[in-house]
């Protein structure tokens, strides 16, 4: 069993009455040859990096590489708790998730590159607290990880999920994606509504840059992550209460990847355009640079 866009994956679920998650977990196991549990386990061993990722940031002060970030997710968590967040808390959760794994990838920890380092947060944020708020198992969570991985390999086989190539729509907006799929098969969706709920995110962020500050994956790195999980949860939502894409998933792949080939190479991850440049960005990346020339000293 395979399949190489979203049309065929669609046609393979309805037909055969099967989520997406099953569906990608038999073209694992069949078309690839993978062992059955061995993949589960590796499944498994993910999530609960994942989940490591999303509370290490809350036990531990951590500080990045680059120094632009560090402590966010502690701020974002006591918010919360003070009763003062102006989100719900499914999605304060989700984004003081994201931004935590964001501080871990930069301070040099272990997380997830799912789909990429610099978009890391989206998914665990979203899942993490999707878990915590309604209460769905490890397994449940590991199963809809198969669903994210199948809207993964529907992008990169046809599109790109590298910031370099297709700027941050591609790498938040592919993890927003992603995430946003996995929650409607969570919630009881249709692999159809999946794969809206995949398109929805896909649109909300068409067209962002990438334009990290100093080259290093922070800011405004770590923010676009946030956002990249509550457009998730945005998007799942829209497409439960049964509002319909115009585009299927396809087209909305084909499109991204065409806005990003036009997206100029300043803005593609080189740091020469977008918030890298701007006057208090370089004023940082100066004092990160002398920071760290007198700790090699």
């Amino acid at each position: 069993m395979n399949f190489i866009n979203g049309a065929q994956l669609l046609e393979y679920c309805e037909k055969e009455n099967k989520k997406i998650s099953e569906a990608m977990f038999e073209r694992e196991t069949t078309f690839l040859e993978q062992d059955g549990e061995k993949t589960r386990a590796r499944m498994k061993k993910a999530f609960s990096i994942m989940q490591a990722a999303v509370k290490k940031p809350l036990k531990e002060d951590i500080v990045s590489m680059g120094g632009m970030i560090g402590g966010e997710s502690k701020k974002l968590h006591a918010l919360r708790e003070q009763g003062k967040n102006i989100c719900g808390d499914v999605v304060s959760k989700a984004i003081a998730y994201a931004v935590g794994v964001l501080e871990v990838n930069a301070s040099m920890g272990l997380i997830v590159a799912a789909p990429t380092a610099g978009s890391s947060g989206v998914i665990p944020g979203t899942l993490c607290a999707l878990q915590e708020q309604y209460g769905f198992t490890d397994d449940e969570i590991c199963q809809a990880l198969f669903n994210a991985a199948a809207i993964g390999y529907l992008i990169t086989r046809n599109a790109t999920t590298a910031g370099a190539e297709g700027g941050c729509q591609a790498e938040v907006g592919s993890a927003s994606a992603m995430a946003a799929s996995a929650a409607v098969e969570l919630f009881g969706g249709t692999p159809r509504q999946c794969m809206d709920a995949a398109s929805f995110a896909m649109v909300n962020i068409l067209g962002l840059v990438c334009d990290p500050i100093g080259g290093l994956v922070e800011n405004p790195c770590q923010n676009r992550n946030a956002m990249g999980a509550s457009n998730a949860l945005i998007s799942a939502e829209l497409s439960l209460a049964g509002v319909k894409s115009i585009t299927p998933i396809d087209e909305t792949i084909g499109v991204m990847y065409a806005v990003g080939r036009s997206i100029p190479s300043e803005l593609r991850e080189t740091s020469l355009g977008g918030m890298a440049v701007a006057k208090s960005a370089c004023e940082n990346c100066m004092a990160c640079a002398n920071k760290r020339n007198k700790m090699k000293k």
